[in-house]
């Protein structure tokens, strides 16, 4: 069982920490402290801390658009620094749960690393579809990669089994 809390100023530490990490890294584009401290004080995005059943954080999340008029939240980040417990997924739920019943949203989406495969399956799984391919959009290095858009519309979203 897990809690979605607000992040605070204090737990912006383990916020930098957790994307700098190397098992996290690969799959997002990191945020300086600055960029993480301003998001904490806007309207427009949710910055939360994941919290585990002992109260210890073992991951965060970002959403945008929450002021948008036409009803679409981008999930824009989850990293979970606790692996293979199934924190991600509790939290994609909850993240699911907190778009469509408490923000009323009409669509939840994201784009997600082509090559993180892991995620995309869980993702699938809890109902998104995906939308398209961005192709090449990223430059990493010398390489370049490419993101897949996928969403999850708030009547999928009811129609899913319990």
């Amino acid at each position: 069982m897990i809690l979605l809390r607000p992040t605070e100023v204090d737990d912006l530490s383990y916020v930098v920490a957790a994307e700098q990490h190397d098992d996290n890294n690969a799959f997002i584009i990191a945020w300086t402290y600055d960029q993480h401290r301003g998001a904490l004080f806007g309207t427009d995005l949710a910055h939360l801390i994941v919290e585990d059943e002992s109260d210890k954080p073992v991951g965060f999340i970002i959403l945008a658009g929450l002021e948008s008029p036409h009803q679409n939240i981008e999930f824009r980040r989850l990293v979970i620094t606790e692996k293979a417990k199934g924190y991600g997924q509790e939290a994609i739920q909850q993240v699911q749960r907190f778009a469509f019943t408490r923000l009323s949203a009409h669509r939840l989406w994201l784009d997600v690393k082509e090559s993180n495969r892991r995620a995309r399956y869980i993702y699938e799984k809890l109902g998104f579809r995906e939308e398209g391919v961005l192709r090449e959009c990223l430059k990493n290095g010398e390489q370049f990669e490419s993101l897949v858009v996928m969403s999850i519309l708030s009547h999928e979203y009811y129609q899913q089994p319990a």
